[in-house]
C-alpha cells in the first residue's frame, strides 16, 4: 500500500512539459523567464569565496534572520524576535508542509478556500487530517457565511492565500476583520497565512496578517524570497510565528531539512540590505499592464488582477469546452501554454477561466498577446 496512490502529476509540470513538446510560449507555470538582479550574481561570486559552505544554524543564518526581521518591520511595522519568531525554510512549500505536520493530528479538520494551491491538501492527508474545501465567491473573495458554517469543534486550522493564486485578488480590511473575529470566537482554531506574493501588489495595499495584532498570536505566516526576488530555483522562504508555535515548527523542520542552503542564506542577508521590495509592485504592474493592453483586441475577458503575477481570463466567447480541454487545445494548436483554473478546486468545475503568468520578458508577453488576439 502507498499513502498517495491517486495523486497524479501536477498540472504545472504537465503543461510545462506540453509547452516544451510543442515549442509553445509558456505562460503556465509561475516562474520568471528573465534574469535575476546583477547585484545578486555579484554577491554570489563574492560571498562564495568566504567560509559559507558548511551547515548554517538549524533555524537560519543569524544575519538573515536579523535582516528578515527588519524587512517585516519596514513592511508592516511589526517587531519580531529574530531568534524566536522567524524560521528560514527551503522554500514556501516546505514552510506550509512544516506548519501542517506540526499542528495537525488525526481527525483534525483544515479549511481550504478554493481555488487553492495544490500543496495544501497533501500534507493534511499525510497527517491523517481532513481537508475541508470551501469555494470562494464568484469574484474569488471569501464567503464568510460558508466559512463560519464549516467551523466545528474538530476544525484546527484555516489556510488563507493573500494575494491570491490563481485569481490575483487581495483581501479587504473587512475580510481581515472577519478572519480576526473567526479566530477570536474559536479558541482551538489557528491560521496559516500563505503570503508568498506579499510584495507584488498594484493598486491597493496588501492586508498582511502581520498588520493585525488580533491575528498574530494564532497565525503562522509563510513568505518567499524566491517569489519576491525572481529566484524561485533557490528555494528559500521564511516563516513568521509567535514563539510558542515556532517551537513546534522547529521540531518538524529540524528532521525535515534540518537547515537551508548556507550560501543562499548568506547572499540574501547581504542582498536585503541593498534591495527595496517596495519597487516590486511597480515592476510587475508594468508587465501586468503590458499584458492587459495587448489583450484589448482579443475575445478573452480579463478579470481583475490586484496582486501576484497571474492574470485570469474568461474564454467563454471562444467555446463552451472545459478549461482543461481548452488549455490543451491552446498549447497544441496555438502554441501557448496556460493553466486551467478548475484544477485548483476540489469540485473541478470549469468556470471557463484560465490563468496566464505575466512574469515574463516584455518581448515574450508581446508575442503571447499577439498570438492570443488571433484566436
Amino acid at each position: 500500500m502507498f499513502k498517495l496512490p491517486d495523486i497524479p502529476i501536477s498540472i504545472f509540470s504537465k503543461m510545462s512539459h506540453l509547452a516544451k513538446e510543442h515549442g509553445a510560449i509558456n505562460l503556465s507555470q509561475g516562474f520568471p523567464d528573465f534574469g535575476v538582479d546583477p547585484i545578486l550574481i555579484a554577491l554570489v561570486e563574492e560571498v562564495s569565496k568566504g567560509g559559507v559552505h558548511q551547515y548554517s544554524p538549524m533555524a537560519g543564518e543569524p544575519k538573515l534572520l536579523e535582516e528578515t526581521a527588519k524587512l517585516v518591520y519596514e513592511s508592516y511595522g511589526r517587531t519580531l524576535n529574530p531568534k524566536k519568531e522567524i524560521l528560514i525554510t527551503a522554500g514556501a512549500t516546505q514552510g506550509v508542509f512544516t506548519c501542517i505536520q506540526a499542528l495537525i493530528e488525526p481527525g483534525d479538520e483544515v479549511l481550504i478556500l478554493d481555488p487553492s494551491y495544490d500543496c495544501y491538501v497533501m500534507p493534511i492527508t499525510l497527517s491523517q487530517g481532513i481537508p475541508v474545501r470551501i469555494p470562494l465567491n464568484e469574484t474569488f473573495l471569501p464567503d464568510w457565511d460558508l466559512i463560519k458554517d464549516a467551523v466545528n469543534d474538530k476544525t484546527k486550522l484555516i489556510i488563507t492565500n493573500n494575494p491570491h493564486n490563481p485569481s490575483g485578488r487581495i483581501w479587504s480590511k473587512a475580510d481581515m476583520q472577519e478572519l480576526s473575529n473567526l479566530l477570536e470566537t474559536n479558541n482551538n482554531l489557528y491560521h496559516l497565512s500563505d503570503e508568498v506574493y506579499e510584495h507584488i501588489t498594484f493598486d491597493a495595499r496588501h492586508e498582511s496578517a502581520n498588520l493585525y495584532e488580533a491575528l498574530r498570536a494564532k497565525t503562522i505566516i509563510v513568505s518567499s524570497f524566491g517569489k519576491s526576488f525572481h529566484i524561485t530555483g533557490w528555494k528559500v522562504g521564511y516563516i513568521v510565528a509567535p514563539e510558542n508555535l515556532m517551537n513546534e515548527l522547529k521540531k518538524v523542520h529540524q528532521y525535515l531539512v534540518f537547515t537551508v542552503n548556507s550560501l543562499s542564506q548568506h547572499v540574501l542577508s547581504e542582498y536585503l540590505k541593498k534591495q527595496n521590495v517596495k519597487q516590486l509592485g511597480a515592476f510587475y504592474k508594468q508587465k501586468r499592464d503590458l499584458f492587459r493592453t495587448g489583450m484589448k483586441n482579443s475575445k478573452f475577458e480579463l478579470l481583475p488582477c490586484e496582486g501576484t503575477y497571474f492574470q485570469l481570463a474568461s474564454y467563454a466567447k471562444h467555446t463552451q469546452a472545459s478549461d482543461v480541454d481548452f488549455c490543451h487545445k491552446l498549447v497544441e494548436e496555438f502554441k501557448l501554454a496556460a493553466i486551467p483554473v478548475s484544477v485548483f478546486s476540489a469540485r473541478k468545475e470549469s468556470r471557463k477561466v484560465i490563468r496566464f503568468c505575466f512574469a515574463k520578458e516584455n518581448e515574450t508577453l508581446t508575442k503571447a498577446t499577439e498570438l492570443l488576439c488571433q484566436i
